[in-house]
């Protein structure tokens, strides 16, 4: 029987368990995982971003019967498990600032339930600072954390330059907090349509 081409799928646990065509480029993800910390990937719609994302976090959930027969089973021998914090932006409209900061609340309870924390009414920001301190803390592993389409509340108010700001403001602090708890990272990978510079979120 013929493999069926995964038109639209975004999961690599989907494409791998399902008996998809799935062309293998997990040697490039061993490569990057080895040689860097911290990646941004820039590319149009429909450019695989998603599939890249959830590869990344089969991986470093440890899923090696994912991978069987795949380059990176060659050359991963530990297959370590990590807390793996992944955040997906593309799947909402933003209409105001409240529809973003519900979206970074809803990922940030998530993982409040799962380890431990009580729900609070601080900043998003400082939620995420320290629920990073405290899952390295709880679990003894540095975070992975994935973002996909970091940059589509911007791309959705790109004619509402007052909303934009208002957008700016928010992912800058949330996404600082990248930075100030390097510490505690294993391994950080953005993607998004637009170049960091373009949209000054990260100067």
């Amino acid at each position: 029987m013929a493999r069926k081409f995964p038109i639209g799928i975004q999961s690599f646990e989907k494409i791998r368990t399902n008996g998809y065509v799935y062309i293998d480029k997990t040697e490039y993800i061993y490569k990057m995982v080895q040689e860097g910390s911290a990646y941004f990937l820039s590319r149009p719609r429909r450019f695989g971003k998603s599939l890249l994302v959830s590869t990344l976090e089969a991986y470093f959930k440890g899923k090696r019967e994912l991978f069987e027969g795949l380059d990176i089973e060659k050359e991963e021998r530990e297959w370590k498990v990590y807390p793996v914090l992944h955040i997906d932006l593309n799947a909402r409209n933003y209409e105001n600032k409240d529809s973003l900061l519900a979206i970074l609340n809803q990922h940030l309870e998530k993982w409040e339930e799962e380890y431990g924390e009580e729900k609070n009414n601080r900043k998003p920001e400082e939620r995420f600072s320290y629920l990073i301190e405290k899952i390295y803390n709880t679990t003894g592993s540095p975070v992975v954390v994935l973002v996909d389409e970091y940059d589509k509340p911007l791309l959705q108010s790109i004619h509402n330059e007052p909303l934009q700001q208002e957008y700016r403001a928010i992912l800058k602090a949330f996404y600082g907090v990248l930075k100030s708890t390097d510490a505690y990272l294993k391994f950080v990978f953005l993607t998004g349509v637009t170049k960091f510079g373009q949209v000054s979120v990260f100067s």
